[in-house]
């Protein structure tokens, strides 16, 4: 996958990547949910915005959801 969709430049500069100090910041549940309205958004708006680029951002998102998930099982 692009670096665009999977570490894009302007979410990577420094030591932390932008949604690992999200996540950190965030609860178990307030993470999931900023997950699944980014699976929301970047799904809404593929008819109007660069439509696979979109649908693998919003595959990104759902694939940190399900490893977050999976870290507990």
């Amino acid at each position: 996958m692009s670096d665009e969709v999977e570490h894009p430049s302007h979410y990577t500069s420094g030591d932390i990547e932008c949604i690992d100090a999200i996540e950190a910041a965030l609860t178990p549940d307030e993470f999931r949910g900023y997950c699944k309205g980014n699976i929301i958004k970047y799904s809404w708006r593929e008819r109007h915005k660069q439509q696979a680029t979109a649908l693998r951002k919003a595959r990104w998102y759902l694939n940190r959801l399900i490893d977050f998930l999976e870290k507990d099982e």
